[in-house]
Formats: C-alpha cells, structure tokens, sequence
C-alpha cells in the first residue's frame, strides 16, 4: 500500500513540475515581444531624447531643424487629464450604481450590456462619431482639443466603469452589513467603507485605462488635428504624441523617422511614471 502511494506521489510531483515547466515556457515566450519591442524603443529612441527635442516645438520643416515634441506632450497631457476628468468620476458612478443600487434589475442589465459594447466598439469610431456630431457641424469651433479629450474619454468610460465594477464586487458583503447593523445610511457605507476599501483596486483600472487613452490615435486625428506650436486653449487646436508619431513615421526624412521613435518611447515612458505614481499611492492605501 505504501508503494502504491510512492509511486502515486511521484506522479504527481512529476506532473506539477511538467506544469510549471510549460507555464514558465509560456510566460517566457509572451515575455519575448514585450522586450523586443522595449529594446527597439531604447535603441532607436534614445538617440532622438536631448534638451532641445523636449523643449522645442516641431517646426514642419523638411530641410533644415525639425524641432521637438514640447507641443505633443504639453497637448497629450492635457487632453488626457480632462478626458479622464470626465470619464472617472462618470465610470465609477455607473460601477457604484450597479453593485449598491442596481442590482440584477432591467435597467442595470441594460448598462452592462451597453459597457460591454463600448468596450468592444473601435477607437476610430469614437473619433467619427465626435468628428460627425461636433466637428462637422461647428459646435464649438472646427477641431479642438476639448473635443479630442471628449473622443478619449468615451474610450476610457467603459474601461474603468467594468473595473471598478469588478473591484467593487470584491468588497465582502459583510463589511456592507456591519455598517448598516450600526446605522450607518445607505450613501455613508459607499463613501466611508465600500470605496476606500475598493480604492486601490479602482486606481489600477483607471491607470488601465489612462494607459489606452494616451496611445490613442485615430480619435485625435478627427477631433484635435495635428499642430506644430504649443497651446494650452482646449478650444484651439491641439497637437499630441500619438498624432506626432502617425505623422513623422510615414515621412522619408531620416529626422523625421528619429523623432517619431524618440515620441514612442517618450509616450511610454509617461505612461510606466503614471503606472508607478498609481501603484505607490496603491500602496500607500493599502498601508493606511
């Protein structure tokens, strides 16, 4: 009998390390591409980052200096902040109504169906519809970065409203009970037990989401244009690194080409300090 259990726990023992085997080789080869593409970045991007590239403006010229990126990141900045100015306090409004008040009704159904939908719905179709509805006919002016911001927060809404959602299930059922056992209304549990408790949580989705709205292309090239001079008016237009990028990419200037990886790895760089930022407040929470 004693035998019989050996040779069974060998077995098993033999089948976990052929486990971890195959998902070490599995994280291994989806780890290959993010390091090529990380490497590529440094090797072509470096080159391009000096002063002058962050502190100067593109100048359209072909023939002599091309300039920098200051207007692309000062504009990428600020149309991200204001679309996730909108979009995060609507996204987890919408996640808060759902787990405390909506429940498994019509109307909360109808909302998640319609998330899930604008999860899946292309960027490039956001910046149409915006383009259709507030460029074309002239609302507020021909292309604007507002109106860039507004594409980018319809991207980012469904993103953190099915995180915080997630994130919000996850708070136990009985920490809910035990402040209503004291009193406590409705509207207090959210605000003083179900929300801190889900912060951390809520911060990583909404960094998921800042992450997608910032490398987001198509959206801005129907809304904000692409502009050579820095402008801080979100009524004007407006130029970003992702339209920067489309647009240096395709050129045959060998500086042009430069400048646009020195963009790709300046918009990732931005995008790991906000992630970092995020999960050092993230910790912060967990600690108090």
């Amino acid at each position: 009998m004693s035998g019989v259990l050996v040779a069974t726990s060998k077995g098993r023992v033999r089948k976990d390390r052929i486990a971890r085997a195959m998902l070490a080789l599995g994280t291994g080869i989806a780890l290959v591409p993010l390091f090529l593409i990380i490497f590529y970045l440094l090797k072509k991007g470096l080159g391009a980052w000096s002063w002058h590239f962050f502190t100067t403006d593109p100048t359209g010229s072909f023939l002599g200096d091309p300039g920098g990126v200051k207007s692309a990141i000062l504009g990428t900045i600020e149309m991200v902040a204001i679309a996730a100015a909108i979009a995060i306090p609507i996204g987890v409004g919408v996640a808060l109504y759902l787990t405390e008040y909506g429940g498994d009704g019509r109307l909360a159904k109808g909302v998640r169906f319609l998330i899930d939908v604008m999860t899946g719905v292309p960027s490039i179709v956001f910046g149409l519809f915006i383009y259709i509805s507030l460029v074309v006919t002239g609302v507020g002016g021909s292309f604007a970065g507002w109106k860039g911001a507004l594409a980018l927060s319809l991207l980012m809404l469904p993103v953190v409203a099915r995180a915080a959602e997630v994130v919000l299930l996850l708070v136990p059922q009985s920490l809910r009970e035990a402040a209503l056992a004291l009193g406590a209304p409705r509207w207090q549990v959210v605000r003083r037990v179900v929300l801190p408790t889900a912060l951390p949580g809520i911060i990583t989705g909404t960094m998921l989401a800042v992450a997608r709205a910032a490398g987001e292309t198509a959206p801005l090239l129907f809304t904000a244009a692409v502009v050579n001079g820095t402008t801080i008016d979100p009524g004007q237009r407006m130029n970003s690194l992702p339209a920067q990028i489309f647009q240096d990419v395709g050129q045959a200037q060998d500086r042009l080409v430069a400048r646009a990886w020195g963009a790709a790895l300046a918009l990732v760089t931005m995008i790991l300090l906000l992630t970092l930022v995020a999960r050092l407040v993230q910790r912060r929470n967990r600690l108090a």
